[in-house]
């Protein structure tokens, strides 16, 4: 009898330690959930924290910069420049350029536009349809006439036609007949919607867009170029230099500039974001600043490019450009607007350097 009551109870007691097991087990099991948990919320929070502080300093790079273009009249105004400032633990290098220097898509002849096409490698039947279609997308349809634009896109087999009016992003052109996605990749550095002037400073310009200038050739384009950095800022010495290539090309006051920002963390992250601000000192500032925005209207959140088509379809581009304003406020005077903001570059390798790597 004793020994039925020995073995009951061993069994019990193994049972238990069994039991046991199971609940360290378990309980093992929920801290490791629990610590995964929060090693991933911290890193979370460390991902938000770097951007609200990236955010921060690149909204002080645009107000820097403006600071500086307003310490100079307009006729002494640089058109590009950079400088550097360190705060807490992240050093920032700050570039910014006239948008002078850009093709702009709403007004450069279709000369200039299918010369610049075919400057990047287009042959140049191509590069001339492709003009002509940029010009027939930013154009009004004529009245009491055959919407030829119109038909070229149905007959592609398009669900939407041309604008009709002025390109609102650059990246709109990526809607328009005939230019293939590899083809905006490489023209997107050379062109924008904010030089609202068919003239380039050709002192600043890429050697790119110079080349598209009417009348323009190799020879002549490699004699300027060697002389580009020695020349005054003047514009009989231009036209000399330039020479059948002047007509378009000008030393406009810069209102324009793209401003890049390289953030270098003092623990090795690093981010590039781009701006274009306007300056427009003394001018109110009566724009709506909550909400999705179109690109050129400044201070929201979310900048999305809407392009109402002729077919009556709305084609979404997203700008991924964050438009914040110095300040808000009806009837404040700001010095600037932001017209553009696009948050991690991948374009910027060269300046994350200079900012400390």
């Amino acid at each position: 009898m004793q020994r039925i009551f020995r073995h009951r109870a061993g069994s019990e007691r193994g049972f238990v330690i069994i039991a046991v097991l199971w609940i360290l087990a378990a309980l093992a099991a929920l801290a490791t959930i629990f610590s995964v948990y929060l090693s991933q919320s911290s890193r979370a929070l460390a991902v938000t924290d770097t951007r609200l502080v990236a955010e921060a300093l690149v909204s002080a790079s645009l107000e820097l910069t403006a600071y500086q273009l307003f310490l100079a009249d307009e006729k002494s105004r640089p058109s590009e420049g950079s400088f550097h400032f360190r705060l807490d633990n992240v050093d920032a290098l700050v570039t910014f350029t006239s948008e002078a220097a850009r093709v702009d898509l709403n007004a450069a002849s279709k000369e200039m536009l299918a010369n610049l096409f075919e400057v990047l490698g287009t042959e140049q039947r191509a590069a001339t349809d492709i003009a002509d279609r940029i010009v027939g997308w930013r154009s009004p349809p004529k009245a009491n006439s055959t919407d030829n634009e119109e038909a070229l896109y149905l007959a592609a087999g398009l669900a939407y036609g041309p604008r009709g009016a002025p390109f609102a992003h650059v990246n709109e052109l990526s809607l328009v007949l005939g230019v293939s996605p590899e083809l905006v990749e490489r023209v997107l550095p050379f062109v924008t919607v904010f030089n609202s002037s068919p003239e380039i400073d050709v002192l600043i310009a890429a050697p790119e867009v110079i080349a598209a200038l009417p009348g323009m050739t190799p020879e002549r384009l490699n004699d300027f170029l060697k002389q580009r950095s020695s020349l005054p800022r003047d514009k009989d010495s231009i036209a000399t230099a330039l020479g059948p290539a002047k007509a378009a090309a000008t030393l406009p006051k810069p209102k324009a500039f793209r401003v890049l920002t390289a953030l270098r963390f003092d623990d090795g992250r690093r981010t590039a974001s781009e701006a274009v601000i306007a300056l427009d000192k003394g001018k109110s500032n009566n724009t709506n600043t909550s909400g999705n925005t179109t690109t050129n209207t400044n201070t929201g959140a979310n900048t999305n490019t809407n392009t109402n088509t002729s077919a009556n379809t709305n084609t979404n581009t997203n700008t991924n450009a964050n438009t914040r304003g110095s300040a808000a406020g009806d009837g404040n005077k700001e010095p600037f607007r932001i017209l553009s903001w696009h948050d991690d570059l991948g374009i910027a390798p060269r300046l994350l350097r200079q900012a400390g790597g």
